[in-house]
């Protein structure tokens, strides 16, 4: 069964206007944890001491691939201290993506990561199945590259989708190297591009990402809207509303 988190970046707006607050509210819309993305100039005890009063858990946290690379031990530190011990490099910018540079700088940050107890993961957008390393994806090839003990997949399963790859496919071929899963929706503009919307209101086949999701041994579903049409708030309700009905369907979530 999948614990269903949020990816904070949804509601980047909100928490930047009130932190504690916005948390409190997605506790009480039934998230389960929470992956941070900022930390909006809080100490690592103030933010320890508000997930303890909400009983959110620390799932992740996505950190600047540049401040993983040159102030791993400070980032290391807080987050231990907050209680996430995964570390997750969130995108790279086109300037960064020397993807032979790139997997040897996430083995040594993952190196630095095992030594203190934390794990470091790399979360996809769709230019890793674009982009090409060594005659394979990008994607495949970073994961080739860096050995499972210094670096775990978190799959963004829409990103999968919008790439042309099945996400299905992929949960199953890295099956035992996927702690957490990006659950989002999208539906194509009519220029090609994608829309994230709300669970259910797009195109990608979410029942079956969960179901091969819980198959692999995946412990953490983090529900993401990258933008939204509506309040991002809304959004993270309407979201939580589908898990919800899923869930009482006999869906492979537990809420």
């Amino acid at each position: 069964m999948l614990k269903i988190g949020l990816q904070l970046y949804t509601l980047r707006e909100e928490l930047e206007q009130d932190f504690e607050g916005t948390l409190r509210k997605v506790a009480a819309l039934g998230y389960s944890g929470v992956e941070f993305f900022h930390f909006f100039g809080r100490s690592a005890e103030e933010v320890k001491a508000l997930l303890q009063e909400t009983g959110l858990v620390a799932l992740g946290a996505h950190r600047p691939y540049d401040a993983l690379l040159n102030d791993t031990e400070q980032e290391i530190s807080y987050n231990l201290e907050i209680g996430n011990r995964n570390l997750i490099v969130p995108y790279l910018t086109e300037e960064q993506r020397n993807w032979e540079e790139v997997a040897a700088n996430l083995r040594a940050i993952g190196e630095k990561c095992n030594e203190r107890g934390a794990v470091l993961s790399y979360h996809n957008h769709d230019f890793e199945f674009t982009e090409h390393f060594g005659g394979r994806t990008a994607f495949d090839g970073i994961f080739e590259e860096v050995p499972a003990e210094l670096l775990q997949v978190e799959m963004d399963t829409c990103w999968v989708y919008y790439g042309g790859y099945d996400p299905v496919a992929y949960i199953n071929k890295y099956a035992g190297r996927l702690p957490i899963i990006h659950l989002k929706d999208m539906k194509k503009r009519e220029d090609g591009s994608a829309e994230t919307v709300v669970l259910g209101e797009g195109e990608v086949d979410l029942a079956a990402i969960v179901e091969a999701a819980a198959a692999a041994g995946v412990e953490w579903a983090v529900v993401e809207q990258d933008y939204c049409s509506r309040s991002p708030l809304e959004s993270v309700t309407d979201s939580m509303r589908w898990v919800k009905t899923y869930a009482s369907q006999g869906g492979k979530i537990h809420v």
